[in-house]
């Protein structure tokens, strides 16, 4: 996939999915394959117009994104998409919807069809529908527009919304299920307290940025990848009450049968299940006696 954001218009013309694309849900990938079968059909390119949401969105609100930019980025590279333009919001924000979609669709990512939810919005305000989107690519020659209808599953309509509820409830699982894959991070390890080696259970420590959306404090069963290896993990995010109590929020996790240092690398973490709330413990030895409870609730069978 080529980012062509600060680069040159593809040579192509393109099929080009419109959205913010936060999680790239279900329903975000519906929107994607629908301009990806478009580009197939027609010997086209296929491109995606998002944001970078780890740049300026924050600064103009509070960001709750369920992945990174570059985990976005990364999924649309295995999705087979060919071209990524995400500009700064500040670029865009001000334009109108007709010259939003002269200047970006057209000029800048030489699209022939474009696609879209229902409740997709662009031009200054908001202004612009999925409706007006359909006229304005009629009136400047583009060859169509296609506008999706909600995606449910098991009856309910799925969005980054509902999403971002069952995140926040530790419903993990129902979760990954609307996303269609397991919400990860993939961050860098930085230093902690190291009272984990002390225990037997060395973790590894990483800091979850205030732009994603926080789970539920607590343990969850996860899955670690490490040099292309992969490995069960336990992972706790929160504020660690009883060994810290600095109230800094901490992804912490102890990889099963991995013994290495990994500071400084960015490593993936993958969220499974739920296993039990975070809470505060008497001493460290009962702590200790509960890691090794956790680690046999997600090892069992």
């Amino acid at each position: 996939m080529i980012d062509i954001t600060y680069g040159f218009p593809p040579k192509d013309k393109t099929a080009v999915a419109l959205g913010y694309f936060d999680g790239l849900h279900l329903g975000h990938i519906e929107v994607i394959g629908e301009a990806m079968a478009y580009a197939r059909l027609h010997g086209i390119a296929s491109a995606v117009f998002t944001f970078n949401c780890d740049t300026t969105l924050p600064k103009f609100h509070r960001q709750e994104d369920i992945i990174s930019f570059e985990n976005k980025r990364e999924l649309l590279d295995k999705m087979g998409v060919d071209y990524v333009f995400a500009p700064d919001f500040a670029e865009v924000c001000g334009l109108s919807a007709e010259d939003f979609v002269k200047e970006i669709l057209v000029k800048r990512l030489n699209a022939d069809f474009a696609c879209c939810g229902r409740n997709f919005r662009f031009g200054k305000n908001g202004a612009g529908t999925p409706e007006l989107l359909v006229s304005l690519a009629e009136k400047l020659g583009m060859g169509g527009v296609c506008v999706v209808d909600d995606v449910c599953l098991d009856g309910e309509m799925i969005s980054s919304t509902r999403i971002r509820e069952l995140i926040r409830e530790g419903d993990i699982e129902e979760a990954n299920k609307l996303l269609g894959y397991n919400m990860w991070f993939r961050l860098e390890v930085v230093h902690g307290n190291e009272i984990g080696r002390t225990m037997s259970f060395p973790t590894i420590n990483q800091i979850i940025p205030n732009t994603n959306i926080i789970p539920r404090f607590g343990v969850y069963e996860s899955k670690v990848e490490v040099n292309g290896e992969k490995y069960s993990g336990i992972t706790n995010i929160g504020i660690r009450p009883t060994v810290c109590g600095s109230g800094d929020i901490v992804m912490e996790t102890h990889i099963l049968g991995f013994d290495g240092d990994l500071y400084g690398e960015k490593i993936s973490i993958s969220l499974c299940r739920f296993v039990r709330p975070e809470r505060k413990f008497n001493n460290i030895d009962e702590l200790k006696n509960q890691i090794s409870e956790d680690i046999k609730n997600i090892t069992k069978g």
